[in-house]
């Protein structure tokens, strides 16, 4: 299990979690837009002094094999062996790449994750979670393997734009939705146009708590981890057809999207209150928008669901709520109830 450290002292806390691990080469990988505003604060660090820095191209389309295969390369270029290191710094895309490829080379070295965007640290950098995307469906090829640490620090928050705060919010919306009423009612009172960073810091604090409790009862996700997924069946088959069509929508932003059709569905299949449901959809209509999916979309949106991970024997899984924290896993929903719902996604 990696341990998740939101930390005020990034030098000192890497230095700790580098000295644990004693490697012999150091390795730093970055994507270009993290390598120009976050990776000059770590440079400098006296534990990454003879750290060598591979940057691969931003953006989730490259969040492939082909950059896999250069940091690979990379690594095999410069002498790294089993007991080398590498550290991943940047956002979801970063981590979970960079984590597949540690995972895979030389059967596995160790790695690093210091998460740079707010969806990072509260949902890819932690958890155990690598891969990339293959044959233009979302995270097709991975592996679970845990860091060796997460290090945390909400510094980086103020490099982010708008978009990223938001997408990285939606994930923890929905970690707020798992938790209590009392959490959603915070995090819905979050005021996303002028956001508050030390507020967020402490929003952020008990985001990854919830989903450090669901990880630590069920790693590799043959049970309660599946309440993650509260968005994502319909939400990823979302980001994968605006990424066929070269209009690619942030993770976060398609995890929202996603929450407004399963709730419908939730209220529908598994009695979630009406009310609460209208509170969040007006919240993420109102700080996500939408997408210009219709109903000629539907085919193909039901056939990228049934490359869902989560599916039993052909069937559409979904993780379902009968109420705020009231987690119902293994849920199947048939093709019209799912058309109702992205109905409901797109008119209301």
């Amino acid at each position: 299990m990696q341990k998740v450290i939101i930390t005020a002292a990034l030098e000192s806390d890497l230095a700790a979690a580098v000295q644990a691990i004693a490697p012999d080469r150091i390795f730093l990988l970055a994507d270009t837009i993290t390598h120009r505003l976050c990776t000059p604060v770590v440079t400098p660090f006296r534990c990454l002094a003879a750290a060598r820095e591979i940057v691969i191209p931003e953006g989730d389309t490259n969040k492939n094999l082909s950059s896999v295969v250069s940091v690979w390369q990379a690594l095999q270029t410069h002498g790294a062996t089993r007991h080398s290191l590498l550290v991943n710094i940047g956002g979801g895309m970063v981590t979970d790449l960079g984590g597949f490829a540690a995972s895979c080379f030389k059967r596995g070295i160790a790695f690093i994750n210091i998460p740079t965007t707010l969806l990072a640290m509260v949902d890819a950098s932690a958890g155990g979670k690598t891969g990339i995307n293959f044959g233009s469906l979302k995270n097709e090829i991975g592996i679970f393997n845990d860091p060796r640490s997460v290090l945390i620090d909400t510094a980086f928050l103020r490099t982010l734009d708008d978009r990223n705060i938001r997408s990285g919010f939606a994930e923890m919306l929905k970690h707020a939705l798992l938790a209590d009423e009392k959490t959603l009612d915070e995090t819905l009172a979050f005021d996303l146009e002028h956001p508050d960073f030390q507020q967020l810091a402490k929003l952020l604090a008990a985001s990854v708590a919830v989903k450090e409790r669901i990880v630590e009862s069920d790693p590799h996700e043959q049970g309660l981890r599946k309440a993650l997924n509260v968005g994502h069946t319909i939400g990823h088959a979302l980001e994968s057809w605006a990424m066929r069509r070269k209009t690619p929508v942030l993770h976060g932003y398609a995890v929202a999207f996603g929450i407004v059709a399963e709730l419908f569905l939730s209220v529908t299949k598994t009695g979630f209150p009406v009310g609460t449901m209208r509170k969040i959809v007006s919240f993420i209509r109102e700080n996500y928008g939408t997408l210009p999916v219709t109903c000629d979309d539907y085919d193909e949106l039901l056939e990228l669901m049934t490359h869902d991970k989560k599916n039993i024997a052909g069937t559409i899984n979904f993780t379902l709520l009968d109420s705020v924290g009231g987690i119902r896993i293994n849920q199947t929903a048939g093709n019209d109830d799912i058309r109702e719902a992205l109905d409901f996604f797109r008119e209301g």
